[in-house]
């Protein structure tokens, strides 16, 4: 364990590139194989804007990189955050349970954040307008999403308390949960549920890109299902039932095109369509 955190202290930019690009061709190939859902669409076509914000995520958080490790060092140096101030305890403990709290002040409360603040919901809702989830739409941010996400990230790093090396490694953990929790891949229903009691399965993050209430808000969970299941939030749905997108935006056309997804946080939201319902 000392010697994976001392890797990610030094982790190469490089590396942490190989680490999304690889993620992304495994969960793509391994969506032709085993698809959970026949989704009739171009494939590249629809990956475009998805990579367009990928890059646009990579492009807001390289350059902000210095104020996690500058936080970073500022809480081991005043032996500040919950992590340093619990007993000491045994390596392995202390990193999944690093990983654990990071996950829920710098991925889970944001999210639920997102979903209640009326202007943060506008910005998010270009993450919820894709009408074909898959492993490309992990990281379909608007920009604004990605540099509010990142205030949270630093927020999480101050109040946990985690050296650099953990850091980097919950977001690469957090690169490739996402990619796997989107990707259109089908595993044996019990496998599924299984792993849903500890991290974000397939099926259970799909329940939450089901395009009307109460599904929308249910879910949350990035990398771990527990702070789902601690505060009520987690929900399931059968995954023949599920309908991606967002009943405010309902354009596929619209909701393809990079134009129009970086203007969607300033427009206004359509009324709710009249599509019925299959729950």
């Amino acid at each position: 364990m000392e010697t994976i955190l001392n890797y990610f202290e030094t982790i190469p930019s490089h590396h942490r590139a190989a680490i999304i690009v690889g993620g992304l061709t495994l969960f793509w190939l391994l969506e032709g194989i085993v698809p959970l859902i026949g989704l009739k669409y171009k494939k590249w076509h629809h990956a475009v804007p998805n990579i367009f914000f990928t890059i646009t995520t990579i492009l807001v958080n390289l350059p902000l990189a210095f104020l996690l490790l500058k936080a970073s060092d500022w809480v081991m140096a005043e032996n500040f955050g919950v992590l340093n101030w619990l007993p000491e305890m045994p390596l392995w403990l202390y990193v999944i349970l690093g990983l654990v709290l990071l996950d829920g002040v710098g991925a889970y409360l944001p999210h639920i954040v997102e979903h209640k603040v009326k202007p943060l919901w506008m910005v998010h809702l270009v993450h919820h307008s894709d009408h074909y989830v898959d492993t490309t739409t992990a990281n379909r941010h608007h920009p604004l999403e990605s540099l509010i996400r990142y205030v949270f990230t630093l927020l999480g790093v101050v109040i946990v308390g985690t050296p650099i090396g953990l850091v980097l490694l919950y977001q690469s953990l957090s690169v490739v949960a996402t990619q796997f929790n989107h990707a259109n891949i089908k595993l044996p229903k019990k496998v599924d549920d299984w792993l849903s009691y500890f991290i974000v399965s397939p099926d259970m993050h799909k329940v939450h890109h089901h395009y009307k209430m109460p599904y929308t808000d249910s879910n949350y969970g990035n990398i771990f299902s527990v702070w789902d299941r601690i505060f009520g939030t987690f929900k399931k749905l059968d995954t023949d039932k599920i309908i991606y997108g967002v009943d405010v935006f309902p354009d596929e056309k619209e909701n393809s095109n990079i134009k129009d997804l970086l203007k969607q946080p300033f427009q206004k939201c359509r009324k709710p369509t009249t599509m019925e319902d299959e729950v």
